[in-house]
């Protein structure tokens, strides 16, 4: 009798560890390498494991609102009204930066210096050689290859391509009249490439080639990244006390639903593209043990994974703002009967 109750017992026990294991996310490219890290570490200290789908930020928004995930993931905010239509909420989850990386013959990493209207020239087709003119000038003694500029952009719906696109609007009028900013925008000239990992891969293949990436898929595909003039005038390499620093004046409490955008901010010390990735979750859970086992993920990562964060130069929430996602959490997510899951 006592093993039958043993043998039920184990069985019971399994069935809750499977269940629990199933939670799945997918959208934004830009934090990949930092949920991974997390799931791994979550998964070894709880037995509960992520399936999360690196889409990019468009295809995240689309699965989220069709159900068919447990959250998605964006690194643009969604406006108050779109989340109110489709019943969803959002909160922050990680900060990091977006950088400029290059395959020039003979230039090194962190060598070579851009500013962000040469980029914006770039991207547009109007600077078409690595020696021009207005990429010499900010960079006197580096020898320059006569060489052709392959453009590389994403293919796909992305935020990061969103945080791209709004600091290039910030500072060329040039680009803003005839770009704009934007998950998915009409590019002037260049080659796409999927997920931060295809613009990537392209940058590595094609010599000549420019793209931008996250800063750790910059880091792990041991990119050649360059140097960024931000708005204070100063160029910076990039760096996670850098993306702190664009980070420290944003307004959470000002912006509805957390949605800051931290492009081309104001200090000495701020890396001029630095972005917050969002988890949009629908405010009425239908599986509310599911959307309990979300918040419980991303309540470990923000009591438990700054070190992990911190080794992939990503900017954890401060303090204070991970306060105000937990009063979120209770204020916003329900289950079926309108009863808080967190």
């Amino acid at each position: 009798m006592i093993k039958k109750i043993l043998a039920g017992a184990a069985a019971a026990l399994v069935m809750t560890t499977s269940f629990a294991a199933d939670i799945t996310g997918a959208g934004a490219t830009f934090p990949y390498p930092i949920y991974a890290k997390w799931a791994e570490s979550y998964k070894a200290a709880t037995g509960t494991g992520l399936n999360y789908q690196s889409v990019g930020s468009g295809a995240g928004i689309k699965q989220i609102k069709a159900k068919t995930v447990d959250f998605g993931a964006s690194d643009m905010p969604l406006k108050p009204e779109d989340l109110d239509s489709d019943g969803l909420m959002q909160f922050p989850a990680i900060m990091g930066g977006v950088v400029a990386v290059v395959n020039v013959e003979g230039v090194t990493p962190g060598q070579l210096k851009l500013t962000g209207p040469v980029i914006a020239d770039i991207y547009l087709g109007k600077i078409a050689k690595w020696n021009a003119a207005e990429i010499a000038a900010l960079n006197p003694g580096v020898k320059l290859p006569d060489a052709d500029i392959t453009v590389v952009h994403r293919a796909d719906s992305s935020g990061t391509s969103f945080l791209f696109t709004d600091y290039l609007s910030k500072v060329s009028p040039d680009w803003k009249s005839k770009v704009g900013a934007g998950t998915a925008v009409k590019w002037a000239v260049g080659v796409g490439g999927k997920g931060n990992e295809g613009v990537a891969a392209n940058v590595q293949r094609i010599k000549g080639a420019i793209g931008y990436v996250e800063w750790a898929y910059a880091k792990k595909n041991k990119l050649s990244h360059t140097q960024m003039k931000n708005k204070d005038g100063q160029f910076l390499q990039p760096d996670d006390e850098h993306f702190k620093a664009a980070a420290a004046s944003a307004e959470w409490t000002k912006a509805p639903g957390f949605g800051v955008v931290l492009t081309d901010q104001a200090g000495k010390q701020s890396w001029p593209i630095t972005g917050v990735s969002y988890i949009l979750m629908h405010k009425s859970q239908a599986n509310a043990e599911k959307g309990a086992e979300v918040v419980k993920f991303f309540d470990w990562a923000f009591k438990n994974g700054a070190p992990a964060a911190a080794e992939l130069d990503y900017v954890p929430l401060p303090a204070s703002v991970v306060k105000q996602v937990q009063a979120s959490w209770k204020s916003g997510l329900k289950d079926g009967a309108g009863k808080a899951i967190y």
